[in-house]
């Protein structure tokens, strides 16, 4: 389940910098961050980079193309990211029952590992 949120350098979608000192990224904005267990599960480390693909059952693709993992203390099963950088992957479809805003928050998403990063000793 994917969540978007601002970084440090932004506000609502007008981005001043790559740098988001609250959770410890710099110089980039296309990241995930994920529970370290769960990048685990899925056979990722911190480095690795994906395509993170929307799962709404519509039939629709949607794609975000080459994020970064990050571990991060988050519930598992849960994952967050940047926005404006994710919202290819909000279905518009997909609204709050009272406030009739996309569901930004509760996005459902899966990943296609791109490449490994090398540890080098």
């Amino acid at each position: 389940m994917l969540q978007t949120f601002r970084s440090h350098d932004q506000y609502n979608t007008t981005i001043y910098g790559m740098d988001d000192r609250y959770r410890g990224v710099y110089g980039e904005r296309k990241v995930v961050f994920m529970h370290p267990d769960d990048m685990a599960a899925l056979g990722a480390g911190a480095g690795d980079r994906a395509d993170v693909i929307g799962r709404h059952g519509d039939g629709v693709l949607r794609l975000a193309e080459d994020f970064r993992f990050v571990p991060y203390d988050i519930p598992r099963g849960c994952v967050a990211g940047y926005y404006p950088e994710l919202n290819v992957l909000v279905p518009l479809s997909s609204a709050g029952a009272e406030s009739d805003t996309p569901t930004s928050k509760s996005v459902l998403v899966s990943f296609r590992l791109k490449t490994k990063v090398e540890e080098t000793a």
